[in-house]
């Protein structure tokens, strides 16, 4: 999973640099640019964005804020808009739409950092969220037993006690968790990952 990336802006140099410091700014990002209504159009019939970065004039005299009342109506998704439009009117007038950030232009890389920072890392938390679950779907029940023992602080020791089993058994459990979950076995990393997810493992 990927978080999705459109992209409104009819100046195709600005479209890149937001493209190229996006893709230097986070990982796992997938990123479209539509540089018309129709190109808006036609992604948006196939796919499902998780954010829309939106100027608001576009070609033809077209209103950004417009068009996304039209597809706010349909989809849900993070918006921000990043336009050269600064007055009190242009700012007001996105309420219609209720977005997550307003940008103004002229963009730098530090704007764009700030402006998009808060909104990515929500989004980004969303998709490790899913990516843990899924990691989880692939655990036998005895293994996320074991892990919640992990998560709530207890010793190898301890779980093999309480579980009835061996060290030995509970060692295996946890290298085979490790594996299963792509986690080094260094120290710590496996209780690090348990706790960070412990609300998924008490679900």
């Amino acid at each position: 999973m990927e978080i999705k990336v459109l992209i409104i802006e009819d100046e195709m140099i600005i479209a890149r640099f937001i493209e190229q410091h996006f893709y230097s700014f986070y990982e796992n990002i997938q990123i479209n640019i539509a540089l018309s209504v129709e190109e808006v159009d036609t992604y948006m019939q196939v796919q499902q964005p998780d954010l829309v970065l939106c100027d608001i004039q576009l070609q033809d005299h077209c209103d950004g804020i417009d068009l996304m009342v039209k597809y706010k109506a349909e989809k849900q998704f993070a918006l921000i808009f990043i336009t050269s439009f600064e007055s009190k009117q242009s700012i007001d007038r996105t309420t219609a739409v209720n977005p997550d950030n307003y940008i103004i232009k002229p963009l730098n890389e530090s704007r764009l950092y700030a402006g998009t920072h808060i909104i990515m890392q929500r989004l980004l938390s969303t998709y490790t969220d899913h990516n843990a679950d899924l990691n989880l779907a692939g655990l036998t029940s005895a293994e996320k037993q074991v892990l919640v023992l992990i998560a709530n602080g207890y010793t190898t020791k301890y779980i093999a006690d309480k579980l009835c089993l061996s060290p030995y058994t509970i060692k295996n459990t946890r290298h085979r968790i490790c594996r299963k979950l792509s986690l080094g076995e260094e120290n710590n990393a496996l209780l690090t990952w348990a706790i960070k997810y412990q609300h998924m493992l008490e679900n």
